[in-house]
């Protein structure tokens, strides 16, 4: 017993062999160059044989060795998206993620999250890839009206699409969130449907794209629906603690709002904590009317007036429009803008 043990332990194991091409067109009955041709999705493969492929291609485990392909195209199937590591915290950041990878998902790309802070140079993270060649397309956030990275990539002829709007002469794939059109309706609702008349807004920093957006729609409905503004010392990337306590101070003063917009769902958390602190109950004394990216909101106070940023869909046009660019479709055929989606108590 002990030989045969022995000798059990002396023979080599042959360790399992990595699925290549050609074991997936032995398994398929089908010709090497169609198996790869399916498993990039070209126009010219039925959409059966592309999912018979694919099929066969999860049960084996296939990965494509990324190395090679590499050396063969000079590609990497890498799509980097440059991320904020302190993005808001209710669901912005995984769900833009999520949004990608359903895309990416039925191509031979992958997503490859390169964070950096906000407090940091912002070039940093843009420098590596192009350095580096360490992908085949970048998505980037916070964009401002002349952003230095968009220039950069621009220059350097590297396929691109941007979380927002420039203001740059720049043709380039974008999706953003209508802005204007959420602080425009935030005023409309606050001012005809709740009979208030002294608006607070709580915006994005002023050197993004989208204040500017923000701005614009909210002084616009200020001048529409007869309000005037109360202006808020602080904007939506300060703490979590500070915004409180400034809220705070403004609504024990006498120069205190009836009315709040708020341009973060992670923000208004701080508001609604205020508004408790100094006996204004939102939907009684005082209203708030925020932008979300993930419908929780309403289980903090129903009485919170939301509109609905769909980050996860943003993700997904991000992903398409990066993945066409790198194609070559022409950049003014990649650019979209969401409405937001209204929730009234």
């Amino acid at each position: 017993m002990v030989d045969q043990l022995e000798g059990d332990l002396a023979t080599p194991v042959t360790p399992r062999e990595r699925p290549t091409l050609k074991t997936i067109a032995f398994m398929t009955g089908l010709g090497i160059t169609t198996v790869s041709r399916a498993l990039k999705d070209a126009p010219d493969i039925g959409a059966e044989t592309k999912q018979r492929v694919r099929m066969v291609a999860r049960q084996l485990g296939y990965q494509p060795n990324r190395a090679g392909v590499r050396l063969r195209t000079g590609k990497t199937n890498v799509i980097a998206l440059v991320l904020g590591i302190d993005e808001e915290i209710l669901g912005f950041s995984s769900q833009m993620i999520v949004g990608i990878s359903e895309v990416l998902s039925g191509t031979p790309y992958h997503i490859v999250v390169t964070p950096h802070a906000h407090s940091k140079d912002p070039m940093v993270p843009v420098r590596y890839i192009l350095e580096t060649g360490s992908a085949d397309g970048v998505i980037i956030s916070r964009i401002e009206p002349q952003d230095s990275r968009v220039k950069l990539l621009y220059e350097q002829n590297m396929p691109f699409a941007t979380h927002g709007r420039t203001d740059m002469g720049i043709d380039h794939p974008y999706h953003d969130f209508n802005n204007e059109s959420f602080a425009y309706g935030a005023v409309q609702r606050l001012v005809r449907d709740r009979g208030r008349r002294r608006i607070a807004l709580l915006a994005p920093p002023s050197k993004m794209t989208y204040y500017a957006h923000t701005r614009s729609g909210f002084l616009q409905g200020l001048k529409d629906f007869g309000a005037e503004e109360v202006p808020l010392p602080v904007n939506i990337d300060a703490p979590i603690q500070e915004i409180r306590q400034k809220i705070e101070d403004i609504m024990r003063g006498k120069n205190a709002p009836d009315g709040l917009i708020s341009s973060s769902g992670s923000a208004t958390i701080a508001v609604h904590a205020a508004a408790e602190a100094v006996g204004k109950p939102i939907g009684k004394a005082f209203d708030l009317v925020s932008k979300q990216g993930l419908p929780l909101l309403s289980w903090i106070n129903s009485d919170i007036i939301t509109a609905e940023e769909d980050v996860r869909n943003a993700g997904r046009e991000l992903a398409k429009a990066i993945i066409a660019r790198i194609d070559g479709v022409d950049a003014s055929l990649l650019q979209s803008l969401s409405e937001p989606h209204w929730h009234t108590a």
